[in-house]
């Protein structure tokens, strides 16, 4: 890819750098950016968009506070995978499709009040209906896995499942996210999901999400 062999060469000449640094941030970035390609590439099914979907995560990356991110590639990661979910949701739009529960980008720092308001309804809503309609495990799967592209096996090791298992719950969340189900919220449950997952995605700093999940699928 022209974005990233641009990128390679840049942080080749000007050394690493601190994150904080536009050198540094050209480093971090390179050094994940054929994960993002592939997150691109799983979600969109297109390389000219996967491709797109890299330029973009890079240039939200270049204008971000990395002085907060703990986590820089968890961090791409998810801007990543919430970009190419974007450009898939659109593209069910058009076509009329409704569109699925999808959570929204990471929190862009160059935004105003009322778009980081708008961000924060949003991801209520898209928590509550996960609440709503899944069990603690299929939504913890199905949070790490479509949300945060973690992989089977990580999945299953932070959860204490059995990894084909895991593959089963992300399919059972999908199924169920289409039905019509409806269990009641805790008001304080949700409040507490939609402020940890708010936090993992400012941060990249997910082992408090990881936690909080974990938690709900032992008990």
């Amino acid at each position: 890819m022209n974005l990233l062999e641009s990128h390679r060469d840049h942080a080749e000449r000007t050394g690493q750098g601190s994150i904080g640094g536009r050198d540094g941030a050209a480093s971090a970035f390179v050094d994940v950016a054929p994960r993002l390609f592939a997150i691109g590439l799983r979600v969109l099914h297109d390389v000219g968009e996967a491709e797109d979907v890299v330029q973009e995560t890079w240039l939200r990356w270049a204008r971000a506070d990395r002085s907060i991110v703990v986590d820089p590639p968890a961090f791409l990661a998810l801007t990543a995978t919430r970009l190419a979910l974007n450009v898939a949701q659109s593209a069910r739009r058009r076509r009329e499709t409704p569109a699925g529960p999808w959570l929204p980008e990471p929190t862009d720092h160059s935004a105003g009040p009322e778009t980081a308001a708008e961000r924060h309804e949003a991801v209520d809503a898209a928590i509550r209906l996960l609440l709503e309609r899944l069990t603690p495990a299929e939504r913890a799967v199905y949070l790490l896995r479509v949300a945060f592209d973690y992989p089977h096996r990580r999945i299953s090791e932070i959860l204490g499942l059995n990894e084909d298992h895991a593959r089963q719950l992300v399919r059972r969340a999908r199924h169920h996210l289409a039905g019509e189900r409806r269990n009641p919220v805790s008001t304080t449950g949700h409040r507490r999901l939609v402020r940890t997952f708010l936090s993992a995605a400012q941060t990249g700093d997910l082992a408090e999400l990881e936690e909080l999940l974990a938690a709900g699928v032992a008990s």
